[in-house]
């Protein structure tokens, strides 16, 4: 296929310096640093690209895997009476966090490795990609998420998966639904921001004596999130996470506070791509 070795070198973009996520920041082996152009609005070219399909699957296949891993073992912990037998909230984190470390490692040279509608908002507002990649990615995510979370149905049983909420998000009892929109806005806006920092070309240029595996950060973030708002929403700060158990659990109390799981990481991500331009960006270079 022509043009087949450039494609695969430069991964889901076919300019190098856009990739918003993976190890390509970290990998110049010329510190200095140019800012790169924006993205594209529209780039009708993508359409007629063999890599922009294949990282549509990309992401898919990954959101399909994170649904699978995390929400069955949302399912073991909360199918005990007692979380002492279970790898409790503790190990629903690390199912997370660890997961998104791993996903975004193997995907990152194909599309990016985002698996997270919220994510791929935040890089758009920030130039990074274009609105017809970020839509594809976010359709191609949710319908990831659901399958995901069908399978795990699958595995469960109509009638266990039912009795255990379907690892579906919603606000626990002892909180508001203000609490659970501030929870997703700050959760999401940790994420996004450690999206931003790790995978910063001009971070890298600046603090080449700080070495970084962008997935490491972005993962833990993700774990240390989870361990803080378990407990209020059962953690969303991923909009495809959610809706895809919404939609395999279909009761009225999936659906009853999705909408806080659409707009709190929204909300959080379009914050953290402001700080991220605005404020981040804004930082003189100075090469060491």
């Amino acid at each position: 296929m022509e043009g087949k070795e450039e494609d695969v070198r430069l991964g889901a973009n076919k300019f190098s310096e856009r990739q918003p996520i993976g190890t390509a920041a970290q990998s110049q082996d010329d510190k200095d640093y140019t800012e790169p152009p924006p993205a594209p609005f529209f780039e009708p070219s993508e359409l007629t690209s063999w890599s922009f399909y294949r990282a549509g699957i990309a992401e898919f296949v990954a959101t399909f895997l994170f649904l699978y891993i995390s929400v069955l073992t949302v399912m073991g912990v909360v199918k005990e009476k007692t979380k002492c037998t279970t790898v409790g909230i503790q190990g629903i984190a690390w199912a997370f966090g660890g997961m998104i470390f791993a996903l975004v490692y193997c995907t990152a040279g194909i599309s990016g490795g985002h698996i997270n509608p919220a994510v791929t908002f935040g890089l758009f507002l920030a130039r990074k990609l274009s609105l017809t990649r970020a839509i594809f990615y976010m359709v191609m995510q949710c319908l990831g998420a659901i399958c995901g979370a069908g399978v795990v149905k699958g595995f469960m049983g109509k009638t266990r998966y039912g009795a255990l909420n379907g690892g579906a998000n919603f606000v626990n009892p002892g909180y508001t639904k203000g609490d659970g929109l501030g929870a997703e806005i700050v959760g999401t806006f940790v994420l996004v921001y450690t999206v931003f920092s790790a995978t910063d070309a001009k971070r890298s240029a600046r603090d080449s004596h700080v070495p970084i595996l962008a997935p490491l950060p972005i993962g833990f973030a993700v774990f240390l999130v989870h361990l803080a708002t378990i407990p209020i929403t059962g953690t969303g700060i991923n909009p495809a996470r959610s809706l895809g158990a919404a939609i395999i659990f279909n009761k009225d109390k999936g659906w009853d506070d999705h909408w806080i799981f659409w707009v709190g990481p929204f909300i959080g991500a379009f914050l953290a791509a402001v700080y991220h331009v605005v404020v981040i960006r804004a930082i003189p270079f100075k090469s060491k």
